[in-house]
């Protein structure tokens, strides 16, 4: 198999060869990622007392800047008080978990709004749910134990700041750290949660492990749901960040089931320090890359893609790219500090990637041309993170998130 790939100093990109490139997605994953999930989703959202839409910010300068028509954000820093999309994944699933066990325990269907009842009350405290993280879904599989009254237990790599350490913390999770990456943080969580008859709530997956890791990504359609109500027209490209592949699959699953053959350009936007999707697209198979230098995309450092997500990935991705640390700060500075009248945007460190894509392209010629990006084009992005690691991201900005927001007002 042969692909098309650029790569010069620090532009890289691929173009998606595969050979299931363009065909249907499996029934299991047309039904996971459909509409009919992403409304069930927004049924189980509605029982949440903290939901709300999260807002989506149009960017008229910074695109008349790219040479682009418009460019729109959805801001995920105001997700359900956890300040990242994985608010979404995470908690979503664990109720679910919760709610099926119920039926299996009591002998019929249950409603979410049982949920807090005696008798399901009884059956989720009984239960654990462990997981791994960088920072964001364990904080949401923590929230998500803690409103259902049952105990969670998350591990950490020794990359993750102490500061997302007590975030997770916060939500009286029984933190576990774990010594060498992400990766061994996974494959630990999995050994211990096995070992112990505890329930695994990753957002990665493995062979034989694919349904839970397919209920965090359903999770996520809430964001594609909520901003295509809100648009004012269908995006054409859609550029977002991958970690193992989850949201990026999440959106381009969802997108696919909603519009077809006319669903927009999707690029998926890669660290170039942790690329395993980039590196999975350029290979065409799951690929594991080498653990290197630790990129400042801390959420996103992955090094081995989630089976679920490039299933759906090698359908429905066109393009695969990689971005550098510098333009990631880039990013984060320049919604700190937007174009004219842009609207301020808070995003961390791995909360921007994809626009850090988006920049890579529009400024690219070659690139431009490639996916097809014009004046005309409407490009849809998400911030999957406000500062979930505020000290850091002063560092990085030289300004605190609270300065930003009374700056916004």
């Amino acid at each position: 198999m042969q692909y098309e790939c650029v790569d010069r100093g620090d532009i890289a990109h691929v173009r998606n060869q595969h050979a299931d490139y363009r065909k249907p997605l499996e029934a299991v994953d047309a039904e996971t990622l459909g509409i009919e999930a992403a409304e069930t989703v927004e049924r189980f959202l509605s029982h949440r007392p903290n939901h709300r839409p999260t807002p989506l910010r149009s960017l008229p300068a910074l695109a008349r800047e790219l040479g682009i028509g418009a460019v729109h954000l959805k801001d995920e820093g105001f997700r359900l008080g956890l300040g990242s999309f994985k608010a979404l994944g995470g908690a979503y699933a664990v109720i679910r978990l919760v709610l099926e066990a119920a039926e299996a325990r009591l002998g019929r269907p249950v409603a979410i709004a049982e949920l807090h009842s005696p008798e399901v009350a009884k059956i989720s405290a009984a239960m654990t749910f462990g997981c791994a993280t960088d920072g964001n879904h364990g904080r949401s599989v923590a929230q998500g134990a803690q409103l259902v009254r049952a105990r969670s237990v998350i591990f950490v790599h020794g990359g993750v700041s102490d500061a997302r350490v007590a975030a997770i913390a916060r939500y009286g999770a029984v933190m576990e750290r774990v010594a060498g990456t992400y990766d061994d943080s996974v494959a630990e969580a999995a050994r211990v949660c096995e070992a112990n008859g505890w329930t695994v709530v990753s957002d990665t997956s493995w062979p034989g492990y694919e349904r839970i890791p397919g209920l965090v990504m359903q999770g996520y359609t809430a964001i594609f749901r909520e901003a295509l109500e809100k648009l004012p027209e269908a995006p054409t490209h859609v550029f977002i960040q991958a970690g193992v592949g989850g949201i990026a699959a999440a959106a381009a699953g969802y997108l696919a089931n909603r519009y077809g053959e006319a669903r927009p350009t999707f690029v998926v936007v890669d660290p170039a320090r942790a690329a395993c999707i980039f590196e999975t697209a350029r290979q065409g198979k799951p690929v594991k890359i080498a653990h290197g230098e630790p990129t400042v995309m801390a959420m996103l450092e992955c090094y081995e893609p989630s089976q679920v997500a490039w299933r759906v990935l090698s359908r429905v991705a066109d393009a695969f790219m990689t971005v550098e640390e510098e333009t990631a700060v880039e990013v984060m500075n320049l919604l700190a500090r937007p174009f004219d009248h842009d609207p301020v945007v808070v995003a961390g460190e791995s909360g921007g990637a994809g626009l850090a894509g988006l920049l890579v392209a529009a400024r690219d010629a070659g690139m431009r041309a490639a996916i097809g990006l014009d004046v005309h084009s409407r490009v849809l992005l998400v911030i999957t993170e406000g500062a979930t690691d505020p000290d850091r991201y002063r560092e990085l900005v030289g300004l605190t998130p609270g300065d930003i927001a009374i700056a916004g007002k």
